[in-house]
C-alpha cells in the first residue's frame, strides 16, 4: 500500500480489537510445498538424498556461487565454517554485540574467544571502525551479521579483513534476498551461512545453507557436516548398492533431510513474490508509524543495496512513554498482536559476562538499541486486514502509554 491509500488516523484507531491472536513470524506454506513433502514421504527417501542435492544446486544458483551445502541450521553452518577455516583454541573471532546467541556460541564451540564490537546506530550492523579497533594478532575471523536483512558495509569490512588476513564468515540468517552493490549477500566473504527456520524468509522448519566460492572449504564442510564420512556417503544405500565409506574427520550430524528440502525447493522459487509482499507491508508500516514521535521506523535502505525485509524493527522513545519496553509488548499482546525482540545485547548475557568479563556500558550503541527495539509482524502470510490490525493496535497502545 502506498501512502495515498493509507486510511486516516481516526479510521485506523477505530478498528475493533482482534478476536484472535496474531502470532509473530508465521510462515506461508502453500499447497505445492505440502504436496512435495507428501511425495517425499511416499518415495521412502526421507533423509539426505536427491531433493537435498537439488535444493543445494538451486540455492547455489540463487547466490551465484559454485558451492552450497545444505545443513540442519544456520548455527550448524556457522560452526562448520569456523571449523573448516581451522579456527580453534587461542584464536579470536570478532562478532557484533547485537545478534542472536548462535553467532557467538559457535565461536565457543570451536574453542575460540568471541570478541564483541559495537554497531552502527542507524543500520544496527557491525561498525567497521569498531571491527578494525578490535583486531589483535590472535584474530582469525570476523562474523558480520546482516541484521534484519540489511546488508553490512561489506566494502569497508572486507578491506579491513583482507589487510589483516582475517577470514570473513557472513551470518546471512536474515538475508536470503539481500544484495550489496551488485552482488548477492552470501557471496561476499569467504563463506556464509543462511537460516531456513520457521520465521525466516525461506522456510524448511529447521535448516540452513552454507555457501562459498572456495572448493577447499566446500569439501571440508560437506564431509564434516555428516560425521566426517567420505563425500557422497548418503549414496551408500542407493540403487547402486551399498558403498563403503571412510571416516576422514570426527565430524558432526548437521545434514539436511529431503523432507526439509522438499519445503525449501518451493519456498526458494517463491522468494521474490514473498519479498514483494513483505516490502508492501514494510511501506505501509513506514507510512503509518512515521507520524508517531514515540517510535523510530527503520533507517532508509542504503544506496545500491537490496534489503531482505526479514524483520521490521522500531525503536521506542522510552522517555516519551509511561511504560518500559515490556509494558509496550504486554499492551500489544492485550491487543492480540504478537511481537518480538531482536535482540538483547549478547555481551551482557550471563554466560558472556561471567566467562569473558563483559560489563554494561562497554558497547553503548548496541546496548541502546537492544533496550528499545521491538519487531512487528512481517510475513507474506499477513492479510491486508492483519496489517491494518497491527497499525491500529500500535496506534492505540501509543495513545494509552504516551506521557
Amino acid at each position: 500500500m502506498g501512502r495515498e491509500q493509507a486510511p486516516g488516523v481516526c479510521e485506523v484507531l477505530a478498528r475493533p480489537r482482534r478476536d484472535t491472536f496474531l502470532v509473530f513470524g508465521m510462515p506461508l506454506i502453500e499447497e505445492d510445498e505440502i504436496a512435495e513433502v507428501v511425495a517425499t514421504l511416499r518415495s521412502g527417501w526421507l533423509g539426505t538424498g536427491p531433493k537435498t542435492r537439488e535444493f543445494e544446486a538451486r540455492f547455489a544458483a540463487h547466490v551465484g556461487l559454485p558451492h552450497a551445502i545444505a545443513v540442519n541450521s544456520c548455527t550448524a553452518g556457522l560452526h562448520l565454517a569456523l571449523d573448516a577455516l581451522g579456527v580453534g583454541p587461542g584464536d579470536e573471532v570478532i562478532v557484533p554485540a547485537l545478534t542472536f546467541a548462535a553467532t557467538a556460541n559457535v565461536v565457543c564451540h570451536v574453542g575460540a574467544t568471541p570478541v564483541f564490537v559495537d554497531v552502527d546506530p542507524l543500520s544496527a550492523n557491525m561498525d567497521p571502525a569498531a571491527f578494525a579497533a578490535a583486531i589483535t594478532p590472535r584474530t582469525r575471523a570476523v562474523i558480520p551479521v546482516h541484521f534484519a536483512g540489511r546488508p553490512c558495509d561489506m566494502d569497508a569490512l572486507l578491506a579491513i579483513a583482507r589487510r589483516h588476513g582475517v577470514a570473513v564468515v557472513e551470518d546471512a540468517a536474515h538475508a536470503t534476498e539481500a544484495w550489496y552493490r551488485g552482488c548477492p549477500v552470501g557471496a561476499l566473504g569467504d563463506v556464509a551461512a543462511f537460516s531456513f527456520y520457521s520465521t525466516k524468509n525461506v522456510v524448511t522448519g529447521e535448516g540452513g545453507m552454507v555457501t562459498t566460492a572456495r572448493a577447499d572449504l566446500a569439501d571440508l564442510i560437506r564431509i564434516r557436516s555428516l560425521h566426517g564420512l567420505s563425500r557422497d556417503a548418503w549414496r551408500r544405500y542407493s540403487a547402486t548398492g551399498y558403498q563403503p565409506y571412510e571416516v576422514l574427520y570426527p565430524g558432526f550430524k548437521y545434514n539436511m533431510t529431503d523432507l526439509q528440502a522438499s519445503l525449501g525447493l518451493h519456498q526458494l522459487a517463491k522468494v521474490e513474490r514473498f519479498w514483494r509482499r513483505r516490502d508492501a507491508i514494510w511501506q505501509r508500516y513506514n507510512a503509518a508509524f512515521a507520524a508517531h514521535p514515540e517510535l523510530a521506523v527503520p533507517a532508509p535502505d542504503d544506496p545500491d543495496t537490496k534489503h531482505a525485509r526479514h524483520l521490521y524493527t522500531v525503536l521506542l522513545d522510552l522517555d516519551g512513554l509511561a511504560a518500559d519496553r515490556q509494558g509496550f509488548l504486554a499492551a500489544l499482546r492485550d491487543e492480540q498482536i504478537g511481537a518480538g525482540i531482536h535482540f538483547e545485547a549478547l555481551h551482557l548475557q550471563p554466560y558472556y559476562r561471567e566467562r569473558f568479563g563483559w560489563r554494561p556500558g562497554q558497547l553503548p550503541r548496541a546496548e541502546h538499541i537492544a533496550g528499545r527495539t521491538v519487531s512487528l509482524p512481517l510475513s507474506p502470510r499477513l492479510s491486508d486486514e492483519d496489517v491494518e490490525d497491527v497499525v491500529a493496535a500500535v496506534g492505540r497502545v501509543l495513545q494509552r502509554l504516551r506521557r
